[in-house]
């Protein structure tokens, strides 16, 4: 996805626990990530920044809608009550035993949902990818 400077700006500040700058640094290169590589670790960082920042999803095909919650799919706009309940279903879902067969084909898309909710809703752990230099901030 595309980010313009309008995206940054409509990122509610009450959705994160960490300064919107740096969360802007990490969505930014999440996404520069996920175009290089399409791997669902990737994905679930790029997933979890839209839905945080209340991003409105531009695909190729022209379709707009608005970012729904990675783990429970809940539609509408992410705000303090669902990004608690959101960290919890994640946690939930990563301890559960048997793992589900469909998320046994999602290598590495729970953990970094978990680990971006951890540091930007949290502020615990470090952020879930290396943000490079290059990213303005």
């Amino acid at each position: 996805m595309e980010l313009t400077g309008r995206d940054f700006d409509k990122i509610p500040s009450r959705n994160l626990h960490v300064p919107v700058v740096e969360f802007a640094r990490l969505w930014l290169a999440a996404e520069e990530l996920y175009d290089r590589e399409k791997t669902w670790s990737a994905f679930g960082v790029v997933q979890t920044c839209r839905w945080l920042a209340c991003a409105t999803v531009r695909p190729a095909d022209g379709r707009t809608y608005l970012a729904d919650a990675p783990v429970t799919n809940r539609f509408g706009l992410a705000h303090e009550e669902t990004i608690e309940a959101e960290a919890l279903a994640a946690e939930v879902l990563l301890f559960r035993r048997p793992v589900p067969e469909w998320l046994q084909e999602r290598t590495g898309w729970l953990t970094a949902i978990v680990v971006t909710l951890g540091w930007a809703w949290r502020r615990s752990g470090t952020p879930p990818i290396d943000v490079p230099a290059h990213i303005p901030g």
